[in-house]
C-alpha cells in the first residue's frame, strides 16, 4: 500500500516537470489549462498524502490492534487448553465418582442383604433361646432335686472319710512296719553283699566275678570259665569250690528269691554238641539248672527260693565282635531279689 503511494508521488512530480517543459512550447491558454490541471493534481496529491498519512495511522492502529488480538488469542488458546485439561480431569473424576457410586450401591445392597439375614438369624436365635430357657428351667428343677441327693451323698462321704482316715492310720502303721522290715532286709542284703565281696575277693580281683547291689537286688556275675569247660554243662572242680563259698553265704538268706541265669555269646553250637544242645539257648538253660541243683543239693538252699533261667545269646552285656566281649557274655548270674518281684521283669 505504501509503495503504491510513493509511485503516485513520483508520477505526479514527473507530470509537473513535463508541464513546465511543455509550457515553453504551448500557448498561454494551454499553459493556463495545464497550470490549473497542475494545481488540481497538486491538490489531489495533497489529499492523497493526507489520505496516505491517515491510512498509515490507521494501519499502525490496526497493526497494534492485531498484535493485541494475537496476544488475546494466545491467552484464549491457553485458557482453552487449560479448560480442555480441566474438562478431561472433571470427566475422569465424574467417571470415578460414578464407579464409586455403583460400588457403594453394591456394598449397600450386600449389607442390606446381610442385615436381612442377620435379622432372620437373630429371630431364630431368640426362638432357640426361649426354647433353651424352658429347658434350663426344667433342668434347674432337676438340679434342685439332685442337690438334695448330693447333700445326702456328701453326708455319706463324710462318714466314709472318717472310716478311710481310720484305715489310712492303719495303713500308715503297716507302712512304717514295712519300712522297718525293708531297712532290716537292706541291712541283711548289705551283710550278704559284704560277705560275698570278702569271700570272692580273689576272683573279683582277677575280674572273674563281679558283685553289684542296686534297688533291693543283689547280683553275682561269674564268667563261665570259672564253672564250666568250653561247651560243657558239668561244673568243674574250680567252679565247685567257688559255688561252695557262694552257697554257704546264700544259705543264710531266707527272705529272697534266688534266680540262676545262664548266658552265652553268639557263636553257634558246634557239630559234636548240636545233637545234645541244638542252640545256645539249651546250653544256657542246662548250665543254669546245674548251678541251681548244686545250690539245692550241696549247699542246702531251700528249692522254693531257687529258679533257673536260660537267655542264650539274647541278653549280652558287651558287643560280640571281640573275644573280650564274647568272654563277658559267657556268664552265670545269681540274682537275689524280693519275693514279690518276678525274675522275668529284671532289667
Amino acid at each position: 500500500m505504501k509503495m503504491k503511494w510513493k509511485k503516485r508521488i513520483v508520477y505526479s512530480g514527473l507530470l509537473f516537470l513535463s508541464l513546465l517543459v511543455i509550457s515553453s512550447c504551448v500557448s498561454k491558454k494551454d499553459y493556463l489549462l495545464k497550470v490549473d490541471e497542475s494545481k488540481k493534481i497538486s491538490m489531489e496529491l495533497g489529499e492523497l498524502k493526507s489520505d496516505h498519512n491517515m491510512l498509515e495511522e490507521q494501519k499502525e492502529a490496526c497493526d497494534t490492534h492485531v498484535i493485541a488480538l494475537e496476544g488475546e488469542k494466545s491467552d484464549l488458546e491457553k485458557m482453552r487448553t487449560q479448560l480442555q485439561l480441566k474438562t478431561l480431569s472433571l470427566e475422569k473424576e465424574n467417571n470415578r465418582l460414578k464407579g464409586d457410586n455403583l460400588e457403594l450401591e453394591e456394598i449397600l445392597k450386600a449389607k442390606s442383604d446381610t442385615l436381612s439375614k442377620n435379622i432372620v438369624d437373630l429371630r431364630d436365635h431368640i426362638a432357640d433361646l426361649k426354647k433353651n430357657n424352658s429347658l434350663l428351667k426344667a433342668e434347674n428343677n432337676n438340679l434342685s432335686q439332685n442337690l438334695e441327693t448330693l447333700q445326702k451323698d456328701v453326708s455319706n462321704f463324710r462318714d466314709q472319710i472318717v472310716v478311710l482316715r481310720e484305715k489310712i492310720e492303719v495303713l500308715q502303721s503297716k507302712t512304717k512296719d514295712l519300712e522297718r522290715q525293708r531297712e532290716e532286709e537292706v541291712l541283711a542284703m548289705k551283710g550278704t553283699y559284704e560277705n560275698l565281696l570278702e569271700n570272692m575277693k580273689s576272683e573279683i580281683d582277677k575280674g572273674k566275678i563281679t558283685i553289684t547291689q542296686l534297688r533291693g537286688k543283689l547280683k553275682v556275675n561269674m564268667l563261665d570259665e570259672i564253672l564250666f569247660d568250653s561247651g560243657e554243662t558239668t561244673i568243674k572242680t574250680q567252679g565247685i569250690e567257688v559255688l561252695k563259698r557262694v552257697g554257704n553265704i546264700l544259705l543264710n538268706v531266707k527272705d529272697k528269691n534266688i534266680n540262676i541265669e545262664g548266658h552265652t555269646d553268639n557263636v553257634p553250637i558246634g557239630a559234636e554238641l548240636s545233637e545234645k544242645y541244638p542252640t545256645n539257648w539249651e546250653l544256657s538253660v542246662a548250665r543254669a539248672t546245674n548251678v541251681a541243683r548244686y545250690l539245692q543239693e550241696k549247699s542246702g538252699i531251700n528249692p522254693i527260693l531257687l529258679s533257673a533261667t536260660g537267655y542264650g545269646e539274647y541278653k549280652p552285656v558287651a558287643p560280640n565282635e571281640t573275644e573280650e566281649g564274647k568272654a563277658k557274655n559267657r556268664r552265670i548270674e545269681i540274682v537275689l531279689f524280693p519275693k514279690e518281684i518276678v525274675p522275668v521283669s529284671r532289667k
